[in-house]
């Protein structure tokens, strides 16, 4: 398949085609986007997000029951943290890195 019959436009188009897919799998997750953020800063979000998703499967957790909108998931260091709605990407990151932390220090595989 060549460019023409992707609808690509080279490297742009690529790049919004890329972007446009980790949009989908990080609000598949629940994350808000403000639709401001960078390629690097939504590869750093998946990136960090798929870092938890791994520690809660690790120690027992199931992401289908452990997962937004979970009425009642297993443990609730096994839900991701909410990203508050004008929190900066650098401070949501930070605060899944810390959860993933404290998921690995409370419950040690």
């Amino acid at each position: 398949m060549n460019e023409s019959t992707r609808g690509d436009t080279g490297p742009d188009g690529e790049l919004a085609s890329v972007m446009a897919e980790v949009a989908d799998r990080l609000r598949r997750r629940g994350i808000v986007l403000a639709g401001r953020e960078t390629s690097d800063q939504m590869a750093n979000l998946l990136d960090s997000v798929e870092r938890f998703e791994r520690a809660v499967e690790a120690h027992g957790g199931d992401l289908m029951v452990d997962t937004r909108p979970a009425r009642e998931p297993d443990d609730p260091d096994f839900v991701l943290p909410v990203r508050g709605s004008h929190e900066s990407v650098a401070s949501y990151l930070g605060r899944i890195d810390e959860a993933t932390a404290r998921l690995r220090r409370r419950h040690p595989a």
